[in-house]
């Protein structure tokens, strides 16, 4: 039991670690110094750290693909040619830039999964927001953020957490959407309608309307055709159940050698401009979960759940939503999918526990920065923009923004 407590005491302390980022070292770091900790007080052999480190496989070749695609529109144009059409669309209207933006953030997470919609459109936004001479970006960055979770079980792709907590019994697209689309629509409209009563003041500020939009070069197309195609991609290999990361790795590869081929661009650039360091910190969450997993925690909640789903189906309901909606944001929604979903399958749960595990995992992480591995991609791109959210200011929004929608989800599934 003393060897529990330890391993409780290392994740705890790591994952402290990432939210709070001491000396302002990077998050990585920290998730990376637990799974070492792990391993070094013996608490977890290398082999099962090495067997943690690969259950990642699909996110890593996913995440790669991604950051490939965003860095290569970002690096060709492409989003200054959308920023232009975007804040030109806008018309000087500070809120309809806001609407416009929220709705292509929908659309994204929508199609290409939420950890695309902090890849590819955060620094599509700050583009847009430099081009409109926007006086306070961080209100429309912010979007980038909150839809990118918000809307993440409208399709099964939306979000790699709902391939972990289905795994091999995902349903079928019409049954899905005949279960979790009308809490979509009500979690999306809840965050549309809170973020944009909280930034109304910056929402009154008067944006540029003379816009001059550049040309699109030759790569740039290459490049936006790659992303449809990613698109395209991640929908077929949903639809034939395959896993997401290597049709996306693909996508990102043949895109990057089809656009360098014909542009002048090093391509030492592009790999030196992309995040690496959200690489080994999935890796280390993944090596935590591992340790927990190791410790009988699973078991032992799945036990719990099994009697509370037997004697109260509704309270099961509810309680597994709430839970997973703020305790996610204690470790990431990632390995608390990972662990959700092992502790359903354990439990036997019923449809609509497993609905709400879903959406307590995927919706929750709006109320921290830490949440979900999507919030901390956005976070890394806001960096790279000049930008800073520090994780108490994103905690006061999101404790205003994610428990109307959390509660409306969960009360008409």
């Amino acid at each position: 039991m003393t060897d529990h407590w330890i391993v409780w005491a290392i994740a705890a302390v790591a994952t402290a670690c990432v939210i709070l980022r001491p000396f302002a070292w990077p998050e990585w770091i920290w998730a990376a110094a637990g799974a070492v900790a792990l391993v070094a007080s013996q608490m977890l052999s290398p082999q099962q750290a090495l067997a943690g480190v690969r259950s990642g496989l699909d996110v890593y070749l996913f995440l790669i693909g991604m950051m490939l695609l965003a860095e290569l529109a970002r690096e060709e144009g492409l989003f200054d040619w959308l920023a232009g059409h975007a804040a030109r669309a806008a018309r000087g209207s500070p809120a309809r830039l806001f609407s416009l933006v929220f709705a292509v953030g929908t659309i994204v997470t929508i199609f290409l999964s939420n950890d695309a919609t902090a890849v590819v459109l955060t620094p599509a936004v700050a583009a847009v927001a430099r081009t409109a001479e926007v006086a306070e970006p961080l209100p429309y960055l912010f979007i980038c953020a909150f839809i990118a979770n918000a809307a993440s079980f409208v399709l099964p792709i939306s979000n790699p957490a709902n391939l972990v907590i289905y795994g091999t019994h995902m349903p079928p697209l019409l049954e899905w959407l005949q279960q979790y689309a009308l809490p979509s629509l009500l979690a999306i409209v809840a965050t549309y309608a809170v973020l944009r009563w909280t930034q109304r003041a910056h929402l009154r500020q008067a944006i540029k309307t003379e816009i001059a939009i550049p040309p699109l070069s030759g790569p740039a197309k290459r490049a936006a055709i790659g992303i449809i195609v990613a698109a395209l991609a991640l929908i077929a290999a949903s639809a034939a159940d395959i896993a997401l990361g290597l049709p996306t790795f693909a996508a990102g590869i043949a895109t990057t050698v089809l656009v360098l081929a014909k542009s002048r661009t090093n391509p030492g650039k592009i790999l030196g401009h992309i995040s690496w360091g959200v690489l080994p910190l999935v890796a280390g969450l993944f090596v935590l979960v591992a340790a927990l997993q190791e410790t009988g925690l699973t078991a032992a909640v799945a036990g719990l759940l099994r009697g509370l789903a037997t004697q109260s189906p509704d309270e099961a309901h509810w309680a597994t939503g709430l839970l997973l909606g703020f305790g996610a944001n204690l470790v990431n929604n990632l390995p608390a999918g990972l662990l959700a979903g092992r502790v359903v399958e354990l439990a036997n749960a019923p449809a609509a526990v497993r609905a709400a595990t879903l959406i307590g995992v995927d919706l929750g992480p709006n109320l921290s920065v830490t949440g979900s591995l999507a919030t901390i991609l956005w976070l890394t791109a806001l960096r790279r923009e000049g930008q800073h959210c520090s994780a108490w200011t994103f905690l006061k929004l999101g404790a205003l923004v994610m428990p109307p929608a959390l509660i409306l989800a969960l009360l008409v599934l």
